[in-house]
């Protein structure tokens, strides 16, 4: 024999459940009579045969013709004789569901003229928060007939749309500011997300409370990403990523094998790098237009050189110089207790 629930109640706080089915499983028999209790956080909404029968805000409800008057077409003259008749009732938390976490998965290229290639790639991360504003038209187009709605269930969605907004609005607001003037505006790009996606969440019944950026700042690995983007060719490509090597190199005084190879990579394509660099911004600094493929100094390469002499060709400490040779990297001639180094094995060691 069916169970006629004369209280229907879901006392929970729903920390992390936006919709909670009752029952989770079946339906739910009820009759004229029948009380439903709603707390101060919650919706409830009724349905019966998919459709949406009612709403009922906090309190206490019994369940009569006036506050569900589309019963009478459903339950005929039946209703009038306290007959059973099969619901089901969704509980929605109306709480707002805070401190949602958001990042960019991949970073977001916006236009950065005058400056480098002229693009830039961007990386983010912060908060929102939401809350359901439409009980029915939720559970309606996106719960069906789920026992438990999670918000974890839910989080990817909302964070695709709101990166979608934020892609869309850096590159407007990039048209007119710098990567850096952006940078500082993370207020009004955060007003302005809101603003954005505000439709998109109507049009599932909810209403985007917050949306914060925490931080936003240029991607650490443009390079490689620009390239799988598609937007560096090889030559640039390499050229940015002698660049890195030397910054490398610059940030690591104490030296060692791996730093040094790093070194002689970036330093191969040295005259490449400062000319392609320089074409960029428009400029060609007097000494690289008059050196003539001189050393790192503008004058000739020795034919021998000690280490400290080649330490400072290559602009590097002499122990960086000394763990090549050790290392094999660098070829080096030992007489007595000295290393001598070649020209031809100091450009072989710069060539890779």
């Amino acid at each position: 024999m069916a169970r006629i629930f004369d209280v229907v109640e879901y006392p929970s706080e729903m920390v992390d459940e936006i919709v909670h089915r009752f029952p989770e499983a079946g339906v739910a028999d009820l009759r004229i009579g029948s009380q439903v209790i709603v707390r101060e956080s919650q919706r409830a909404v009724f349905f019966r045969d998919g459709q949406a029968l009612d709403n009922f805000g906090p309190g206490r409800h019994t369940i009569i013709t006036a506050n569900i008057p589309k019963l009478i077409d459903l339950v005929g003259k039946a209703f009038n004789d306290r007959t059973p008749f099969t619901a089901e009732v969704y509980y929605v938390s109306m709480r707002e569901f805070a401190d949602r976490k958001w990042g960019t998965p991949q970073p977001i290229i916006v236009r950065n003229p005058g400056m480098g290639l002229g693009v830039a790639l961007l990386q983010g991360f912060g908060s929102y928060s939401f809350q359901v504003s439409d009980p029915q038209q939720f559970v309606t187009q996106i719960v069906g007939a789920q026992g438990i709605y999670r918000t974890a269930e839910i989080e990817n969605r909302l964070r695709m749309m709101l990166l979608s907004k934020l892609q869309d609005l850096l590159g407007e607001t990039a048209a007119k500011n710098s990567v850096v003037e952006l940078i500082g505006l993370t207020e009004e790009l955060g007003a302005g997300v809101r603003a954005k996606a505000q439709d998109d969440f109507a049009a599932i019944g909810l209403v985007l409370k917050s949306f914060y950026i925490g931080n936003l700042k240029p991607s650490e690995k443009s390079a490689e990403e620009l390239r799988a983007m598609g937007m560096l060719d090889m030559q640039t490509y390499t050229q940015l990523q002698a660049a890195d090597a030397l910054r490398d190199a610059a940030q690591n005084p104490s030296g060692g094998a791996g730093l040094t190879a790093g070194i002689g990579a970036g330093m191969g394509i040295g005259n490449v790098l400062s000319q392609s660099l320089s074409g960029m911004a428009g400029q060609q600094r007097p000494a690289e237009s008059s050196s003539g493929g001189g050393s790192a100094q503008g004058g000739a390469i020795p034919s021998v050189m000690t280490p400290a002499e080649a330490a400072t060709i290559l602009r590097v400490s002499e122990e960086d110089v000394m763990a090549a040779i050790q290392a094999g990297d660098l070829k080096a001639r030992k007489i007595g207790n000295s290393f001598r180094i070649s020209k031809e094995a100091l450009e072989s060691f710069l060539n890779g």
